[in-house]
């Protein structure tokens, strides 16, 4: 079956979309991201079956590098994937924090597939509304060093009243290390001393997600 048309709109003029984007191919989405998408190497990310999973998880340098794409299209793309990754994570920015299952879905978009470990702080009011988002840590695929005084400096700083540790495991496996479990240890005291309570460490991965504070909490992801 021959390919459709896409009118694309171009520099100095509208062209109008007779199809609605939802009607569209993955394909056809992404070729709508370009200012020419025949001149753009869709074929090879057909050739892959465009798991958007997949393409998503890549950063601009490994799109220019497997599917042939420039430096300002590969950028253009994960900008997409970005604001994909970032509309998912928003809902928690206007509900109350209530539970570990709220922060997995906050946190696998934005963390379960990286290649490096991240750890972010989430900083709540007094109605476990998220007041603030922050990575203050970013490592390589086996860890990054932190200490609790990484963490509580931006917590008051951003005026929590209480707070949540997210990080990911690039390695798939969301068991908490013997690591995690004695800075969350640290951590917890010393943010109850400062009326600051660490609500729980949630870790996220590929795989599936875990909370240090709570072993028995522990879901794996489709």
């Amino acid at each position: 079956m021959p390919r459709r048309a896409i009118a694309v709109p171009g520099p100095g003029r509208a062209k109008r979309l007779v199809l609605t984007l939802t009607s569209l191919s993955d394909a056809e989405l992404v070729a709508l991201l370009f200012d020419r998408p025949s001149s753009v190497p869709l074929r090879k990310l057909r050739q892959s079956g465009l798991e958007l999973a997949v393409v998503a998880d890549c950063s601009p340098e490994a799109l220019s590098e497997q599917f042939g794409l420039s430096e300002s299209y590969a950028l253009r793309l994960s900008a997409a994937f970005e604001l994909g990754r970032r509309s998912l994570a928003r809902p928690m920015d206007r509900e109350p924090v209530l539970c570990f299952e709220q922060v997995v879905a906050w946190a696998r978009p934005r963390l379960g597939a990286l290649e490096h470990e991240e750890v972010w702080l989430l900083c709540l009011d007094g109605r476990n509304r998220l007041r603030s988002a922050r990575r203050v840590a970013q490592g390589g695929l086996h860890g990054c060093a932190i200490y609790p005084r990484d963490i509580l400096r931006p917590a008051l700083r951003d005026g929590a009243s209480s707070i949540v540790l997210v990080h990911n495991h690039p390695s798939g496996d969301p068991e908490p290390s013997d690591e995690d479990r004695v800075m969350t240890r640290e951590l917890a005291a010393l943010s109850q001393a400062l009326g600051v309570p660490l609500l729980d460490h949630v870790i996220v991965s590929r795989e599936g997600a875990a909370s240090v504070l709570d072993p028995s909490s522990i879901v794996a992801l489709g």
